[in-house]
């Protein structure tokens, strides 16, 4: 597992933005998955995506690595976000829209007001 565990720590700390997923950024496998990367791709956010479900000890090693149960993960300059439900949360309240200006992350801040509005 040390192999997998030394990929994803320098895939989290060589990409400002991550996304482990079931699927691809263009090919979601999952309802989750798609909802997190729904919510990047309409924002216009840069990531790198993995796809969990083409290597297994990525897809055991991530939850190991960062102690969280489900997938997707999100990781921003390299600290883990989280899973859906609180992407959706932080997207919702415009935490995610801070997290992404602090960071120095590119997104559009319409399309993140838009989802907003979408959902009140």
């Amino acid at each position: 597992m040390s192999d997998a565990n030394e990929r994803i720590k320098e895939t989290v700390t060589g990409n400002d933005v991550v996304l482990f997923m079931k699927g691809t950024k263009s090919m979601p496998q999952c309802g989750f998955s798609s909802r997190v990367a729904g919510v990047l791709n309409f924002m216009g956010v840069e990531y790198t995506d993995v796809n969990v479900l083409a290597d297994e000890e990525i897809r055991q090693g991530i939850k190991d690595f960062s102690d969280w149960p489900t997938i997707p993960q999100l990781y921003v300059k390299g600290e883990f976000v989280g899973g859906c439900d609180i992407i959706t949360e932080m997207t919702l309240s415009g935490e995610l829209d801070t997290m992404f200006d602090d960071n120095e992350v590119a997104y559009n801040k319409d399309a993140a007001d838009k989802i907003r509005e979408a959902n009140a």
